[in-house]
């Protein structure tokens, strides 16, 4: 997030250690971790409405960056219950999908697990090609090149 000018250091690693977002904000689709990293349908059901009212209160917000395929569903289905605007057939998710939907647009990244990185399946230009792009379509006019 550093690279792309969305945080004012490169690292946080415990609360107070100054790091900050700026024109950022990360919520969760699950909020618990299960086992074997695969939460359930009814944990994620469980966990949406949380979403819906972080969403709601957060009113500026105009660019949704879907970290794996489980954030891109959950972005629809937030979406949805937000605006009452269901996006049907849902876009498929991809790295660097681009979708819009209840006057939001949602970017597809692969998630920034171990298993993805460890196996360079997302590496950190990878995902800053992604957060650049979050920052482009949300109009900032000059975000950081990658």
């Amino acid at each position: 997030m550093h690279a792309v000018g969305l945080a004012n250091q490169p690292v946080g690693r415990r609360t107070g250690d100054g790091l900050a977002l700026t024109g950022a904000y990360i919520a969760a689709a699950v909020r618990c971790a299960p086992p074997a990293n695969k939460p359930t349908p009814l944990e994620r059901a469980t966990c949406q409405p949380f979403l819906v009212r972080e969403l709601a209160l957060l009113g500026d917000v105009r660019v949704l960056v879907a970290l794996g395929a489980i954030a891109w569903e959950s972005a629809f289905r937030t979406i949805a219950a937000l605006t009452g605007e269901d996006a049907r057939p849902r876009p498929r998710f991809g790295h660097e999908a681009v979708a819009r939907a209840g006057g939001f647009e949602i970017v597809g990244s692969y998630h920034p697990s171990q298993q993805n990185t460890f196996t360079r399946k997302l590496t950190p230009p990878m995902l800053a090609s992604v957060l650049h792009r979050a920052r482009v379509l949300a109009g900032d006019p000059e975000p950081p090149a990658c």
